[in-house]
């Protein structure tokens, strides 16, 4: 597609769409030096431009840098590409680093070489990373290569396979690489370990050394081991890190400077494999309707001192990460598994949060104060519903539900955003070995406590704001205007109409799915609602929070899993005056915000909005794997799936109540064309109108499931339940050097260990998405 040059436009300040627009037709990166050229601007104009800019990355509407911006969802004009496979002699590359406002798949570019002149390049091979120039056109993105980078020095993870002639190859557990990479050096590593390795040299061909041989790849604790590796998430505690977590965990509570709670019968409602517990609640009513509550959250600031070797290792991690087998978390156990978490009969140091709620919900008063608290009972949502339900609950339990009622019925008439996302549970034996994966059951007791975080998460934010305090946000923005209109589209494919000129809201979307009563049109829009969503993420500046319908809202609740909520507990220290006195141990005496964190806020909150997408990625990975493991020895079965997601190279579909996303390719839906039709996400028949559309049921065959990488192949199936024939049977050609089991990304005895499904109960999991306790 031909570009427009940077002359003949309007002089003088752009609007938003005429920075679009240029974005999209400029050739090369595009920073605020070359927009102030195409559009002449000089001196005061410059600084409004900055502002322009700064504004529409604000609403979604680019992303980048001051050097280079680009359209938010796009590919920036000049990036790092990594090649993902080799079809028809073509290569085709994703970004090197895709790190969407939702859960999209990267684009798939077309990479054009250069074949004769200056800029000729050698032959591209599959996980090769290159500079490259990238346009988009009517049939998808295209790349041109600049420039071949050397290949990355991480280590990889793989699983050593021998061919016939003897040679070692390393077989990737990462699903987005197709192609083994040949292993140089074993360093005594055996056919079929998971092993680390690193390049021997800067050409791929010079192939790898095995740093590291972890063992049995499908053995206990081995998908979370993956994991953690792939990610880079740091899960050893440095010793002088332990050593001040021991000497922390002895500070002694002063009983002076703190308000005494242990009378009161508060209660922590958890999951019942809960490692931690950060969070407890108390009400009683007021006599006038309302309610008195009491939200009793860990007091882990006292602990934690900023600048000490804890900080630093808690700011680095971000965050807990929640594997099926095994925590990595923020703190060091001592903190978060013993000391810091609120137990049943022990004297815990702790933040409250004291609420007047009226009797329609609203918050009339709100007070900060550090306590010890001594908690009545540690109870799991399970039972905690059971004994409510069959009217065995104590009294203070059922004063529990019932001021949840008050705050439910405000819930309601804030309309929140409600989508119905199962959340799926990964049950192990005593062994670490698969014995179920389930659907983990939503409960009112969920709502009980998820509504006094929320509550106490308001609270905590509205009285900074009071105080004129530093604030750390939880904000998850509107749509965007660009995912507006891509979802106008695609309801006017159902003949349904949304009118981007009104006051976008979660009650919008609620009453659009409540409008739809065909649970399989309401399953496609629910999917297009959910692509239209931002991704929620920490920062300093206001935004609200769409999803929840509120109009300040942060993190102060999980303050043993979440650097975010650590830092509001000091924030809450320095605006209230809650510092407690100078520890006589040798730890830093402040436990409120430090000068250097306060310039630092919005740096600090970016960095931890990366750890959370980082543990996020993670641990969905790791169910993925546990989900293909759990699905090894059902290949051939047909199962009730979902399509999640439609591309021009096929398709994604889920399996019902289970999860795990499978592959259609487009070339096995039989011998007629499908063109992808993108406003309607749907790939269509051109001859019979055959549609396979995002959020279509259907049933399919589990065609492959691979353990190692998460992967899983569905085949397409006929109005009588038999295989479609594919497109085109043929093996592919093999280039030369190329290890014939490469594609495959799995050995023959990995493929058989993975049938086995055995059974038991389960331990390990921590705090989930229910409760309050997840990402919102």
């Amino acid at each position: 597609m031909a570009k427009r040059p940077y002359i003949n436009r309007p002089q003088g300040l752009p609007g938003k769409e005429q920075v679009l627009e240029f974005l999209q037709t400029a050739d090369g990166i595009v920073g605020k030096r070359e927009l102030a050229k195409a559009f002449g601007l000089k001196g005061q104009e410059k600084i409004a431009l900055k502002k322009l800019l700064r504004d529409m990355a604000e609403e979604g509407l680019i992303d980048g840098k001051k050097t280079a911006y680009h359209q938010m969802g796009g590919v920036p004009k000049v990036t790092v590409l990594r090649v993902l496979e080799i079809e028809d002699g073509e290569p085709y590359a994703i970004p090197d680093s895709w790190q969407p406002d939702s859960g999209s798949p990267p684009p798939r570019l077309r990479v054009i070489e250069s074949k004769k002149g200056k800029g000729r390049h050698p032959a591209l091979r599959v996980g090769d990373r290159i500079l490259a120039r990238t346009e988009e056109a009517g049939s998808g993105w295209t790349a041109h290569v600049m420039k071949k980078l050397p290949a990355k020095t991480d280590g990889l993870m793989g699983v050593v396979e021998i061919d016939g002639s003897g040679k070692g190859w390393l077989a990737p557990v990462d699903k987005r690489i197709r192609q083994s990479t040949a292993i140089a050096d074993l360093g005594g590593a055996e056919e079929g370990q998971l092993v680390l390795a690193e390049p021997v040299g800067r050409s791929p061909r010079s192939g790898v050394k095995v740093v590291e041989v972890l063992g049995d790849p499908l053995a206990p604790k081995a998908f979370s081991l993956i994991a953690i590796s792939k990610h880079g998430i740091p899960h050893v505690f440095p010793e002088n890190a332990l050593e001040e977590a021991q000497l922390a965990a002895k500070l002694p509570l002063s009983e002076e400077q703190r308000e005494d709670l242990r009378n009161l019968p508060i209660v922590a409602i958890d999951p019942a494999d809960a490692r931690d517990h950060d969070d407890a609640i108390w009400a009683e009513p007021d006599g006038k309707g309302g309610f008195k509550a009491l939200i009793a959250i860990a007091d882990v600031s006292f602990y934690v001192r900023p600048g000490s070797a804890v900080d630093r290792e808690a700011r680095k991690r971000g965050n807990s990460v929640y594997f099926p087998d095994r925590v990595v978390p923020m703190l060091p156990e001592v903190l978060s598994a013993d000391v810091c978490s609120l137990k049943q009969g022990q004297d815990r140091a702790a933040m409250v949060c004291h609420l007047h709620i009226s009797a329609d919900g609203k918050i009339l008063e709100q007070q900060f104060r550090r306590a010890i608290v001594r908690l009545a009972s540690n109870i799991s949502y399970e039972d905690a519903q059971a004994q409510v339900d069959d009217g065995t609950a104590e009294p203070h339990l059922r004063k529990l539900w019932d001021c949840w009622k008050v705050l439910a019925a405000a819930r309601d008439k804030r309309d929140p955003l409600e989508l119905d996302l199962p959340e799926r549970r990964v049950i192990l034996d005593d062994q670490g070995k698969i014995a179920e994966i389930a659907v983990r059951e939503r409960l009112d007791a969920h709502r009980v406590v998820e509504d006094f975080m929320i509550a106490a998460n308001v609270a905590a934010a509205k009285a900074l704001e009071n105080k004129a305090s530093p604030v750390v946000y939880r904000v998850h923005e509107p749509p965007s205007r660009e995912k507006l209109v891509a979802l106008k589209e695609y309801l006017s494919t159902f003949g349904k109409t949304l009118a981007l000129g009104q006051v976008v809201t979660p009650g919008l979307f609620n009453r659009m799915l409540k409008d739809v009563t065909d649970e399989s049109e309401k399953a496609q829009v629910m999917e297009a609602v959910l692509r239209t969503q931002m991704q929620a993420y920490y920062g300093p500046k206001n935004a609200g929070h769409f999803g929840l319908s509120l109009g300040s809202y942060a993190h102060f609740t999980s303050p043993i899993r979440r650097y975010a909520d650590l830092l509001v507990h000091r924030a809450l220290v320095d605006a209230f005056k809650l510092e407690q006195p100078k520890p006589e141990l040798d730890v830093p005496p402040a436990t409120g915000l430090s000068d250097k964190d306060r310039e630092d806020l919005a740096r600090i909150a970016d960095a931890i909005s990366q750890t959370e997408r980082r543990a996020m990625e993670a641990e969905r990975d790791t169910i993925d794997r546990y989900v293909a493991a759990w699905l090894s020895g059902r290949v051939g079965e047909t199962f009730d799936t979902r399509i999640t997601g439609v591309q021009n190279f096929g398709f994604f579909a889920t399996i019902e109540g289970l999860g795990g996303d499978g592959l259609v390719p487009v070339s096995t839906l039989g011998s007629e064309h499908f063109r992808y039709d993108e406003k309607a996400q749907a790939l269509v028949g051109e001859n019979s109108g055959t549609s396979y559309t995002s959020g279509d049921r259907l049933k399919l065959k589990l065609g492959e499931a691979n353990p190692l990488t998460g992967a899983l192949k569905f085949v397409p199936l006929d109005s009588d339940g038999n295989p479609i024939e594919a497109r085109g049977n043929r093996p592919a050609p093999r280039r030369k050097g190329q290890h014939p089991g490469g594609n495959r990304g799995r050995p023959a005895n990995i493929r058989h260990q993975g049938k086995a499904r055995p059974g038991g109960k389960g331990k390990g999991k921590g705090k989930g998405k229910n409760g309050g306790k997840g990402k919102r």
